[in-house]
């Protein structure tokens, strides 16, 4: 006869979760809605100096000459998350627009016409110095002289130094002084003026019918032997016969009409 049994029976066990959401969901919700009114909070509390912030940048475009500078416009208004209304942002005076600004030229040639006068001056600075350097022992004994006459450095020659009275021949004692002078010039890149001068006498020769000739035949034969080696060429070189137009002192004394009796060289820069 068939009974049935008196064990008991086991009832599976339930893997399944409990209900409703874990215990921590509720503290990090609470966290991030904590961060989330702080960085709210924060952003309310700032507002953008958008004056200070469009002048710092108008100035540095006018240092780089990005632009010219302009009137500021009207004070711009910012914006508050908290109160939603337009108000002015507050701001103190700084020296942005008025102390810092650098100053621009209208037109870009006047710069150009500063930065030419500028390298001009340097350079005839330094062939005055180079020429007086490599020239010091005619320059003492009064042989030649150097300096600037209307924005050109000059060397002149005195004819008691160089030519015979009333002769367009240069003495054989000057030739190795035009020598030094060829060499001077040949370490400039300028093209050169040859111009000859007398006094107001006039002339009493065959060979020259006035001073202008005779200034004129003077500053060629100073010229031939300058280009007597291939260190100057004569594409660089202009000749200019003045006579007595030109005087640099009155002629009213034989010393006065021996200094009005000269060649100049002109350096063209």
């Amino acid at each position: 006869m068939l009974t049935m049994s008196d064990e008991p029976t086991t009832v599976e066990e339930c893997d399944c979760p409990d209900p409703g959401v874990p215990a921590y969901m509720g503290t990090f919700a609470d966290l991030m809605s904590l961060m989330l009114c702080f960085f709210v909070l924060l952003l309310s509390f700032s507002e953008m100096d958008a004056l200070k912030f469009k002048m710092v940048v108008k100035s540095m475009e006018d240092a780089f000459g990005v632009d010219r500078p302009e009137d500021p416009e009207t004070i711009p208004l910012a914006t508050s998350i908290i109160q939603q209304t337009f108000s002015p942002s507050p701001n103190q005076p700084t020296p942005f627009y008025t102390q810092t600004r650098q100053s621009t030229v209208n037109e870009t040639s006047d710069l150009q016409i500063d930065n030419l006068k500028q390298y001009q001056m340097a350079v005839r600075n330094t062939q005055i110095q180079d020429l007086n350097q490599l020239l010091k022992e005619e320059i003492n004994l009064n042989l030649i002289s150097v300096e600037t006459i209307d924005d050109r450095v000059t060397i002149r020659i005195n004819e008691k130094a160089s030519f015979t009275s009333g002769k367009a021949n240069l003495k054989s004692s000057f030739i190795p002084i035009l020598a030094k002078i060829r060499h001077s010039l040949a370490q400039t890149k300028s093209d050169f003026i040859v111009s000859g001068h007398t006094d107001n006498i006039p002339v009493n020769s065959a060979l020259y019918r006035s001073n202008w000739e005779l200034s004129a035949a003077r500053a060629t034969s100073v010229v031939h032997v300058l280009l007597d080696h291939e260190e100057l060429q004569a594409g660089r070189f202009r000749i200019e016969g003045y006579g007595s137009t030109k005087p640099l002192v009155a002629n009213n004394s034989s010393r006065n009409r021996a200094v009005n009796r000269r060649v100049e060289i002109s350096l063209l820069n």
